[in-house]
């Protein structure tokens, strides 16, 4: 890819990526893609539920009493509200899930893990974890793993949002 030089970039320009920060960008762009895939993958083989729908059940399994309101249930999932209101209802279709209205506040509603959607959970949570492994961490040395782990913290530490005035996907 053609960029200009670093070193021309002036002060009002951007500061383009030089060839080693590309090299790295688009590993990173590459390798994520590829890791959703597979994870989204073996969960449509094992559980017949994309990855996304997977990571709503484990929210709801570690909440308490399986349950959380739907504007945060959006939020710790980082997907619009819309988006959420279609996984629960196909979650709600296959039994895993149920709504319920809150009783404190007419507009809002709680997602619930139900039991049948725990043994699911339950069930098909060992084969996610070979998933995870074979893909990500049986490649990297402990000392790999550590480092990704701190880069990836100071990453989501850096662009966590406030929600003042910010367009995030849950207020959507």
């Amino acid at each position: 890819m053609d960029t200009p030089s670093t070193a021309s970039a002036d002060a009002a320009g951007p500061r383009w990526l030089d060839t080693e920060e590309q090299r790295t960008w688009l590993s990173y762009i590459h390798a994520a893609t590829l890791l959703e895939d597979f994870l989204d993958r073996q969960l449509q083989r094992d559980a017949g539920m994309p990855h996304v729908y997977y990571g709503l059940l484990v929210q709801l399994s570690a909440a308490p009493r399986r349950r959380l309101r739907m504007t945060e249930l959006a939020k710790s999932s980082k997907i619009t509200r819309s988006r959420l209101s279609h996984a629960v209802a196909r979650l709600e279709k296959s039994g895993w899930v149920r709504r319920e209205d809150c009783p404190t506040d007419k507009r809002g509603q709680f997602a619930i893990l139900t039991d049948e959607g725990f043994e699911v959970l339950r069930a098909t949570a060992p084969g996610h974890v070979r998933a995870v492994r074979q893909a990500l961490f049986d490649r990297l040395s402990p000392e790999q793993q550590k480092s990704l782990g701190e880069i990836m913290r100071i990453v989501a530490e850096g662009l966590q949002p406030s929600e003042a005035g910010a367009d995030l996907p849950w207020l959507r």
